[in-house]
């Protein structure tokens, strides 16, 4: 569901507000010099996984980053990405534009931020054919199967070269290639071409990893509902369908039917476009399982009740000790009616659920809302005004970024599962917790000495008579042990 960059464009753009760094050149293949750290660089990295010391992060448009930096500098220590294309870089044979990409590169690392890359192939002189899907001014296209795939190693063996200096550890072959508009072949070519890129990446550098392509979002709820069937538990599977789907009936004509029972679902899982996308699911998990991939790579934008079902897959499909990232995080919702507290409390279960099962980064998409998109309405929701402004959400997101830094995730205790969701961060002898009420009914944590409180995103305040939690996600830090906090809840 990504709007990549347009990378000629941020070339020009960025260069408004930047200085550019020394050795980003528009062309040849040797990497540039490490540029000179920025005062305003991440703290120490915790995490042995791309040096990310924050999991939530932000998706954003390069192009309006003067509107964004402020914000960004507030997500230190998290992970982005950039989608490339070879067939943009390399128009001509023989001839890469490096500019674009070399100055998102710099910008990153000075914002504290890690950058991985997503390598796309597009459709030119080095695929041969002709584009069906062109999309947006900077009219990209799908990808399709290189010619040569030689001539391909090459191309990401200059990328990893030149990128790895600049602190690039994780590279995504291609993007949701169970969309016919982003993946031209089949299921067996995919899974050649990241085999030719594994082999490059890391035979390049050896402290690489390889990432897939990020299912989609819809791909992924098909995928947790036809393991139910398959696994003949059928209420579970449709009560799963429901959860994921509930504001997607109806936005894809009959690709997301209402489900209320065994036919229609068996239907639904059965339509050329979502058979198509079990089938790159299930070559992505053969890629997982055999370790041509390092990383795998979630998409997830629909209501925050999707989480459990989504992370009941993933336990049951993936390798055991394999990070799991979620590069595109969002909240779509057609024609939402949603106040800004609602929406801003929505992003903050969802991302926060997904951290506490065990997903390492999440980046939200997109960053800001941008008045003139294809849809003309905002599907998906922002953390910012398209003028760089704050929203709720964007304070909560910042706030949650403050906890997590450097910290150690640690889920609830078991024996208040049934009453409070959330998370902790614990760091050095302070464990800060996002709680919020498992039900209707408030449950209240007992004052603990020093504890401090509120709403996410707000300033905390003395929790001298205990803090009551509601629907409404909020903060609760103290210099005591997670368990001894929640204790006595009741």
């Amino acid at each position: 569901m990504t709007r990549p960059g347009r990378l000629r464009a941020v070339a020009t753009a960025v260069a408004v507000t930047l200085l550019l760094t020394a050795g980003c050149t528009a062309g040849g293949d040797d990497p540039p010099p490490a540029a000179t750290p920025s005062t305003t660089a991440a703290p120490e990295a915790t995490s042995t996984v791309g040096g990310v010391s924050n999991p939530f992060g932000a998706h954003w448009d390069w192009s309006r980053y003067q509107q964004f930096g402020p914000y960004l500098r507030r997500l230190a220590g998290s992970a982005t990405y950039e989608e490339i294309s070879w067939c943009e870089i390399e128009r001509t044979s023989g001839q890469a534009d490096w500019a674009g990409l070399d100055e998102i590169a710099s910008r990153s690392r000075e914002l504290g931020i890690t950058l991985h890359l997503k390598i796309r192939t597009g459709v030119c002189w080095a695929t041969g054919g002709t584009a069906r899907y062109t999309r947006g001014a900077a009219k990209k296209t799908e990808s399709a199967m290189p010619t040569d795939l030689g001539a391909y190693q090459r191309f990401v063996r200059s990328v990893v070269q030149r990128y790895g200096p600049y602190g690039v550890r994780e590279y995504a072959i291609e993007n949701e290639v169970n969309a016919p508009s982003y993946w031209a072949g089949s299921p067996e070519e995919y899974a050649r071409l990241v085999r030719a890129a594994a082999e490059t990446i890391r035979a390049t550098d050896p402290k690489a990893l390889v990432v897939d392509s990020g299912i989609s979002s819809v791909a992924y709820g098909m995928g947790v509902a036809d393991r139910l069937v398959r696994a003949g538990r059928m209420p579970e599977a449709i009560a799963a369908y429901q959860a994921y789907f509930q504001r997607r009936v109806g936005t894809r004509g009959q690709q997301i039917p209402a489900v209320t029972g065994e036919a229609q679902l068996r239907r639904a899982l059965g339509t050329e476009t979502n058979s198509r996308s079990l089938r790159f699911l299930a070559v992505t998990e053969s890629l997982l399982t055999d370790r041509t991939v390092d990383v795998r790579q979630v998409h997830f934008y629909e209501h925050f009740s999707g989480v459990a079902p989504l992370l009941d897959y993933l336990r049951a499909t993936t390798p055991p000790g394999m990070p799991i990232q979620a590069w595109e995080v969002g909240q779509f919702w057609r024609d939402g009616d949603g106040d800004p507290a609602s929406r801003a409390a929505e992003m903050v279960k969802t991302v926060t659920l997904l951290v506490a099962g065990g997903i390492g980064e999440v980046s939200w998409l997109p960053l800001a809302y941008n008045p003139n998109n294809a849809a003309g309405s905002e599907v998906r929701y922002g953390l910012l005004e398209p003028d760089g402004a704050e929203r709720d959400a964007g304070r909560m997101l910042a706030a949650l970024a403050d906890a997590a830094r450097d910290a150690t995730v640690t889920p609830l205790p078991a024996p208040v599962a049934g009453r409070l969701h959330g998370v902790a961060f614990v760091r050095g002898g302070s464990s800060t917790l996002v709680l919020w009420s498992a039900s209707k009914t408030p449950v209240t944590v007992p004052a603990t000495p020093g504890g401090r409180t509120g709403v996410v995103g707000s300033p905390l305040g003395a929790a001298g008579d205990g803090t009551t939690v509601t629907d409404v996600p909020v903060l609760l830090r103290a210099d005591q042990p997670v368990d001894r906090i929640l204790a006595t809840v009741r």
